[in-house]
């Protein structure tokens, strides 16, 4: 199959891949403090990068590309799924943290102008329509309890990281190869996050077969795989119509739950699906 229509199928690839973090999240978080896990599988992922780069030979970038590689990977990996994860492990419902998490399209938008990017009205009435759908899959999910000024810190923190790191990543990172990038990326991540572990955690791990699944397929899948295919999305897409595919990750992650762990999957859910599809095909349909 030719690689310009392969890329059609990486939209749902990604939804699917990126809401399956709920899982990860659902069998390692129990058994590894977040920011020991998200080391483990920074190195996992470098590691892997390296020898498959070497293995077939890819590309590395020149010196000059380095830095913002790097910096473009600190914020994506470090910042995002540091904050997040930590937000929640600290309290913060599910719920909470993918409605903050989910206003990274809407900033994209606004920022879009940055990187030379317009959005038309018809694409600003679908990010509304996304939020609302989004709203209304995990309304069930929504609440103040565990709440606090540390934990919607760091999942604001998280959404300006993941926001900064999209939009510097399509500006300054345009051509980067998907297996040496990781690598630069990851390591990067790692000596970021690295001193955080080592100060605040105590680096206690349990290792279960859940563990090592939840470590296996975050490696794997949504680093390996994922992370790769966003790469490739924002290379040739608009920054605001790839972070819209987003909006349909808390619905589908929703049926994920509903589907593994028996979670209820509503009629309101539902309809905040339909709508978040609705959003999302105003978002990425090509203009006439």
């Amino acid at each position: 199959m030719p690689a310009s229509r392969l890329i059609r199928f990486f939209p749902a690839i990604f939804i699917f891949i990126w809401a399956s973090g709920y899982v990860v999240a659902k069998f390692g978080l129990p058994y590894a403090e977040p920011l020991t896990f998200l080391c483990l599988r920074y190195s996992g992922v470098v590691l892997m990068m390296l020898l498959l780069a070497i293995f077939m030979h890819a590309p590395w970038p020149s010196k000059k590309q380095i830095f913002p590689i790097a910096v473009a990977g600190v914020l994506m990996q470090a910042g995002y799924l540091g904050g997040i994860w930590c937000a929640v492990k600290l309290g913060m419902p599910a719920g909470v943290a993918a409605l903050i998490a989910n206003i990274q399209p809407i900033l994209t938008a606004v920022a879009g102008p940055l990187i030379g990017e317009r959005v038309r009205g018809k694409q600003w009435f679908g990010l509304a329509l996304g939020i609302s759908g989004v709203a209304l899959v995990v309304s069930n999910k929504i609440s103040a309890i565990g709440l606090s000024g540390a934990s919607i810190a760091l999942a604001v923190m998280a959404l300006f990281s993941m926001t900064t790191g999209t939009l510097y990543q399509k500006r300054f990172c345009p051509a980067v190869d998907v297996r040496t990038g990781q690598v630069i990326q990851f390591a990067a991540s790692l000596l970021v996050t690295l001193p955080f572990a080592l100060m605040l955690e105590t680096q206690t791990i349990q290792y279960t077969a859940r563990f090592f699944i939840a470590m296996a397929w975050s490696v794997l899948v949504l680093s390996g795989i994922g992370i790769s295919v966003l790469f490739v999305m924002i290379r040739h897409g608009e920054a605001t119509k790839v972070t819209s595919y987003m909006y349909l990750v808390p619905a589908v992650t929703a049926l994920m739950a509903w589907l593994m762990f028996g979670e209820s999957f509503t009629l309101t859910a539902a309809t905040g699906m339909l709508i978040a599809l609705a959003g999302v095909a105003l978002v990425v349909r090509p203009s006439r």
